[in-house]
């Protein structure tokens, strides 16, 4: 079975090492402390508390820790004193991982383990996440990507075991568009409000987004929030600490997974099936031909911004604005078999 190969390579991955796992209590970290737990020669779980982690965030991560049995600390760091997070650039989330990863390389170091685990999974490389860079430049180790894991094939695992994990690990910093100062005002009444319709409905997934002072709620079920007594508290409190206007996102918020790759009709060839995938980040050709040549056949020009691989019969082109289209493939699965091969070996553009 596909899935239980995969998790044979995530244990082999871990076997015999010792290894420091980034622990958030997600998914994907849960699983990789529960497997660093059974197979690595020595295993510890580190969680940072950022200054701007939801507290129950915290405290959960240490729960899950302590449900696997595996060793754990937490690190205490204030990001709010950084100047440059503060600004809440862009790349925000590059400059936070790479101050924890910095400091995980440090206990790695200091107390000779094999490598810092990061649970970076496939899906994940569909998306733009600036501070997958932090791992290619410090080395920090994705066995969940060596595995070829999707998010929902991590979910599916531990829904199988029966192992419980924290849906909703995000920072609070990640609820403030880009380009708008993070402070402590702003990030103390975002907890306030989470909180508070978190303990009035019940709902684990809550996100309140502060934009510019319009408070903009997502939650994983609104049925939860159709009351218009609720409406009407949560509208005077959330006044009260300083939103000017509040409004709701009236789509649910949770885990889902789209389509990794789509049905393209293919124009010039009537019988050959074409799929393509879109990428929110650009493309570094000549870093990824390199890393395509170990594999099979590539005809690559950075000149022009494209990369032409062909394996097995089958052909993918890579467009340095993030497209990528797979042909000759048999379907739907089958294109999406070979994204999954190629999507670690892609170098995205700083």
């Amino acid at each position: 079975m596909e899935i239980e190969r995969k998790l044979n390579k995530l244990k082999a991955y871990f076997h015999g090492k010792k290894v420091i796992v980034a622990f958030s209590g997600g998914a994907d970290s849960t699983l990789m402390a529960l497997v660093a737990k059974d197979e690595a020669k020595e295993a510890l779980a580190v969680t940072v508390d950022n200054g701007v982690m939801p507290s129950e965030c915290i405290q959960k991560a240490e729960q899950i820790a302590g449900i696997i049995g595996i060793k754990h600390i937490v690190l205490k760091m204030d990001f709010l004193d950084d100047p440059a997070f503060k600004k809440n650039p862009p790349n925000r989330c590059y400059i936070c991982k790479n101050k924890i990863y910095h400091k995980l390389k440090e206990i790695a170091s200091d107390n000779n383990y094999d490598f810092v685990a990061d649970g970076t999974n496939i899906s994940d490389l569909l998306e733009d996440r600036p501070g997958i860079m932090v791992n290619l430049e410090k080395n920090i180790k994705t066995p969940l990507v060596k595995s070829e894991l999707t998010s929902q094939e991590v979910r599916n695992i531990l829904k199988d075991i029966g192992v419980e994990y924290h849906p909703s690990t995000t920072c609070f910093a990640t609820r403030i568009p880009a380009g708008i100062d993070i402070t402590p005002k702003k990030i103390s009444r975002i907890a306030f409000a989470e909180n508070l319709i978190r303990n009035l409905t019940g709902l684990n997934i809550v996100r309140v987004r502060d934009e510019g002072g319009l408070a903009c709620i997502e939650v994983e079920n609104v049925d939860k929030l159709i009351d218009k007594g609720l409406l009407h508290h949560l509208n005077s409190e959330l006044k009260a600490v300083g939103f000017q206007k509040i409004t709701m996102n009236i789509a649910s918020y949770g885990d889902s997974e789209n389509e990794m790759v789509v049905y393209k009709p293919c124009k010039d060839e009537k019988n050959k099936i074409m799929f393509e995938t879109e990428l929110p980040y650009a493309i570094n050709i000549s870093q990824t031909c390199h890393e395509l040549e170990t594999w099979g056949e590539v005809k690559c020009s950075p000149k022009m911004g494209i990369a032409m691989f062909e394996v097995e019969g089958r052909n993918i082109t890579l467009f340095e604005k993030g497209k990528i289209v797979a042909r000759r493939v048999k379907d739907q699965e089958d294109a999406q078999n070979l994204l999954i091969k190629v999507l670690p070996r892609i170098h995205r553009q700083k």
